[in-house]
């Protein structure tokens, strides 16, 4: 490896140990019904979004509320020994792609077949903090 790459794969690792984040794959829900509850809870604070998780009524709010509190545990293992409430934890980034679909056939009048699709997604959260808490370990 180059050495202009390898300074820049040091980057890359020094930045994701700095950021905090959960993935989930493959979840049978079409991404334009996780879209709509990620919609939801982008850049909140994450109490609130646990809060409006909790209480919606859409399937997918319940993957996304284990999603979160999974992205939380990665925040507190890394932070050990500060309060998420200190921190002022958020939802920095959420996205949601569109994963494999499997291809079903139904059977249609006339001998025809229309074909479904029945899609999944990939979910990526992000959560950061809006107080710089390394510098108030240290400075305490």
């Amino acid at each position: 490896m180059g050495v202009r790459k390898h300074k820049s794969a040091e980057t890359r690792k020094e930045n994701l140990k700095k950021t905090y984040f959960a993935k989930l794959t493959d979840v049978p829900t079409s991404p334009r019904k996780m879209r709509i509850v990620a919609d939801l809870v982008r850049n909140v604070d994450v109490e609130q979004a646990l809060a409006v998780l909790k209480h919606s009524p859409k399937e997918a709010s319940n993957r996304l509320y284990k999603l979160l509190l999974s992205a939380i545990a990665n925040w507190q293992a890394k932070n050990e020994g500060v309060r998420m409430e200190e921190a002022q934890l958020y939802i920095s980034e959420i996205y949601v792609d569109s994963a494999r679909q499997l291809k079903r056939i139904r059977t249609a009048p006339q001998g025809r077949a229309h074909r479904i699709r029945k899609r999944s997604n990939h979910v990526t959260l992000f959560v950061d903090s809006r107080v710089d808490v390394q510098s108030e370990v240290t400075n305490n």
